[in-house]
């Protein structure tokens, strides 16, 4: 216990210079962004702090939701590259290739369903529906709230279909908190894009934990309910859960432990590094023990399954659910508890600083 506490102490006091690092980098990327815009751009793209836009989310396309803030299709080819390089700047090298390739399968989603359509899978009016629902790689919209520039305390918003970013940064610290992010299809079956997986290590770990427990450990974390048709804590439900579900680490073996630490990790690892650290260091001085993990549906891909991964400190949630005749829809979302948009950070930073 004595060694899992100095590791945390070590690893935040030792990351707080790295956290400088990160922070000014994201305000040198951002700042860099936002000298390529327009004065139009720059009206559409800058919101305050205090906007209620900030503490928003949601995942639907743009057809069902639309969006405040600068659309990214909208952006001129050098302005795309200063954006990539924000997206490049807060996220590791996976968490980024999600990110553009989730944009990309919504082009693919447009070509899918035009097959469908010409194969007489679906009718004219469906389709039509469909084509209102604005899917789109371009249809995604960003907004900066606050002055990176000038402000101790900003924040960075990306969001469209299956996509939420919520960036929080103050002088002392950041936070990535809610992330949102989702496939539709999960697993790309036609187009020369077949194969393509955004999000396969999130399905792929998750039918691995679950498949090595025996049938005591499997039935105590299976929930005996319908598969939702999204994560719980979705816009319209509440944002975080206080009863634990499912099968205590404690109650599973080091070699089961360690095939949910990978789990973990696969949605941490998403962050740069510093803060996948911070989170992780934070697991650990709780213990995996500490950690709850339910399953609900089947044990097969292709056919509706959720889960979620629960611990006093972070959420996480996953569902895989489909429209037509199989399970190849992801959502999920990662979660850290009283800190959603920030929370805490803001509320330590208007505490040691005066405004």
């Amino acid at each position: 216990m004595k060694k899992t506490i100095f590791l945390l102490v070590f690893i935040l006091t030792f990351s707080t210079g790295l956290f400088a690092q990160s922070k000014t980098d994201m305000v040198k990327v951002t700042v860099d962004f936002m000298e390529t815009l327009s004065a139009n751009q720059k009206d559409s793209v800058l919101f305050s702090m205090d906007d209620s836009l900030r503490t928003k989310w949601t995942n639907l396309p743009i057809g069902l939701a639309p969006r405040k803030g600068l659309r990214y299709g909208d952006l001129s080819e050098v302005s795309k590259e200063k954006f990539h390089k924000i997206l490049s700047t807060i996220f590791s090298s996976q968490g980024y290739l999600k990110t553009f390739a989730i944009m990309q399968v919504d082009d693919i989603l447009h070509e899918i369903f035009e097959i469908a359509h010409q194969r007489e899978q679906i009718d004219d009016r469906t389709i039509g529906f469909i084509r209102k629902l604005d899917w789109d790689y371009g249809n995604y919209y960003l907004a900066i709230l606050g002055n990176p520039g000038m402000d101790t305390a900003w924040g960075f918003k990306f969001e469209g279909h299956h996509i939420s970013i919520n960036l929080t940064v103050t002088k002392d610290s950041f936070t990535m908190t809610p992330l949102f992010l989702g496939s539709d299809p999960a697993v790309v079956e036609v187009t020369q894009y077949a194969g393509l997986r955004p999000l396969s290590k999130e399905e792929d770990y998750g039918f691995w934990f679950v498949n090595i427990l025996d049938d005591a450990q499997k039935a105590k974390a299976t929930l005996s309910r319908d598969v939702p048709k999204d994560i719980l804590t979705n816009p319209d439900r509440p944002q975080w859960y206080e009863e634990f579900m499912g099968i205590k680490g404690s109650e599973l073996r080091p070699e089961q432990q360690k095939v949910l630490h990978y789990l973990i990790e696969e949605y941490m690892n998403n962050m740069e590094k510093e803060k996948a650290e911070e989170y992780l260091a934070i697991l650990h001085a709780r213990g995996m023990d500490e950690v709850y993990f339910a399953w609900i549906g089947s044990y097969e891909p292709m056919k509706a399954h959720y889960y979620m991964i629960h611990s006093p400190d972070f959420i996480i949630e996953y569902d895989n659910v489909g429209f037509l005749d199989n399970a190849n829809h992801i959502h999920s979302i990662f979660r850290e508890k009283g800190n959603d948009f920030g929370e805490d950070i803001l509320r330590k930073h208007l505490m040691e600083h005066k405004h």
